[in-house]
């Protein structure tokens, strides 16, 4: 196949059918490299080839391509059959009772198929009003939508979602409402300024010890307040993904030896077929400099039979290799999703989540304890807990920052620190990650620095040579009040 432009996504026009080819062998565009058709059939599959890998998987003689390998007529067969199918997954009393109402043709093994469930996204109002009992603001939302960032979900995660209440946590973030269509000051489609820090096409070159790799445009289910709701799903060719872009990045990161991690996301880069994902992974490994690789996902959650034994036996060959998840709510934590997540664990990934603080979502200490307690079980580690970015039309779901501080607060001692991860605001305008805490530092008394704990007990530490606690002093003079929930003092002054 020829190298041409490719769009961020699938169309997401509302379309019913979606025909777009298999062929994964050169330069593509980023939509080819999934299964996104509707009806996928037999000569589409039997048409797929299979890119150049680090790892040859076959002794079979090949037929040579330009860019890359031929399977033989057995390969082929044996792709057909088990590429996108999951056997043994479980399904939870709760799924299964939902697809026996919504998808009663759909067997047990088409369920676990994550093939079938991306062709089975719910993508438009007529699938949406299927399922879910609507509410006038979240219709009107549904069409007046335009471009980026589609309406997009699974199955499987749409069977987690509340039928009658439009206020459930988890529908508020996948379901559209008016609020998205609301500007306020201080707001940017790029808030992070990633555009800015593009060092090729993909490539985003902040830190100076590290990447991010945006691998694709799109994701299996999409959620509502996404940071790159500007590139992901169809943006008319304005942002674009290809395996020629994944090489010119590669080649920069080869250049710069100062670079030792990369961060694989997109898009969600789990979304890529195993044999395109070998293919970058054994690419990139190549490079000796490069010490890890991450990989940003939400498909352990949101379509957790993606993760195949064969995804994971691949994935075990690229150490190390860890992997950040998406996680938002504890009733996410399914059956499904400790499944998806104990594979990749028994895989040798070290697994950490982040979480973006969402008002009316997850903005209060107990939804948050219960998240943490649980991810824990499923051997995934809280990493981060984000400010919610100032993306365009976020406002209704983003809290004051001290909400933030609050949760962190009571977290701190009352459980266990393998619970607590860190709360950070990721600068507009491209300043990074900058972690904030709450104020555990009372001020000084002479040598002794005065510390609190989180009981509230006052301790000192000799501290003589120091100067930490000094301004706390002042702003105690001063009259200034501290909020003892998050452990801060008020930018105004007590009457």
């Amino acid at each position: 196949m020829k190298d041409r432009p490719g769009s961020a996504g699938i169309p997401e026009d509302g379309s019913t059918k979606e025909h777009i080819s298999l062929d994964i062998t050169g330069p593509v565009p980023e939509h080819t490299y999934h299964l996104q058709t509707v009806e996928a059939d037999s000569a589409a599959l039997a048409s797929l080839h299979f890119p150049s890998l680090h790892h040859s998987h076959s002794d079979a003689p090949q037929s040579q391509t330009e860019n890359g390998i031929a399977p033989t007529k057995s390969v082929r067969k044996q792709a057909k059959k088990s590429l996108f199918k999951n056997p043994g997954f479980p399904e939870s009393e709760r799924t299964r009772a939902f697809r026996r109402r919504f998808y009663p043709d759909a067997t047990k093994e088409d369920w676990s198929d994550w093939g079938w469930q991306v062709r089975h996204r719910i993508r438009d109002l007529e699938q949406l009003s299927r399922i879910i009992k609507l509410s006038p603001d979240e219709e009107t939302a549904v069409l007046r939508h335009r471009g980026s960032l589609p309406i997009g979900i699974t199955p499987y995660y749409a069977s987690l979602l509340d039928e009658i209440n439009p206020d459930q946590p988890l529908r508020r973030t996948h379901i559209p409402v008016t609020g998205e269509y609301v500007r306020t000051p201080g707001e940017d489609p790029d808030p992070l300024g990633e555009d800015h820090d593009t060092a090729t096409p993909g490539l985003v070159h902040r830190y100076p010890d590290r990447v991010l790799f945006l691998t694709t445009g799109f994701c299996s289910t999409y959620c509502r307040y996404c940071t790159r709701s500007r590139m992901v799903g169809e943006t008319n060719g304005v942002y674009s993904f290809s395996v020629s872009q994944w090489e010119k990045a590669a080649q920069y990161i080869e250049a710069h030896p100062e670079i030792r991690d990369c961060l694989l996301s997109g898009g969600d880069p789990l979304s890529i077929m195993d044999d395109k994902l070998e293919w970058l992974l054994a690419r990139l490994r190549r490079i000796k400099h490069l010490e890890f690789i991450r990989i940003g996902t939400k498909i352990p959650v949101v379509m957790p039979q993606r993760i195949t034994k064969n995804l994971t036996r691949m994935l075990r060959k690229y150490h190390p290799l860890w992997m950040s998840i998406h996680f938002t709510h504890p009733d996410e934590l399914t059956p499904e999703t400790a499944e998806a997540c104990e594979r990749l664990a028994d895989a040798g990934i070290p697994l950490g989540s982040q979480t973006v603080l969402l008002k009316g979502v997850n903005d209060n200490l107990e939804t948050m304890r219960r998240l943490y307690h649980g991810l824990l079980k499923i051997r995934v580690k809280p990493y981060y807990l984000y400010q919610c970015d100032p993306v365009s039309g976020s406002s209704h779901f983003r809290t004051p920052v001290e909400k933030g501080l609050e949760i962190m607060a009571g977290l701190r001692g009352f459980t266990t620190g393998y619970a607590n991860p860190i709360f950070v605001i990721d600068a507009p305008g491209g300043g990074g990650k900058i972690p904030l805490m709450p104020d555990y530092v009372i001020g000084r008394d002479g040598a002794d620095l005065l510390l609190t704990n989180f009981e509230g007990g006052v301790y000192r530490y000799p501290d003589p040579e120091g100067r930490l606690g000094e301004s706390q002093n002042y702003l105690r003079q001063q009259g200034f009040d501290h909020d003892t929930a998050g452990r801060f003092y008020t930018a105004k002054a007590r009457n």
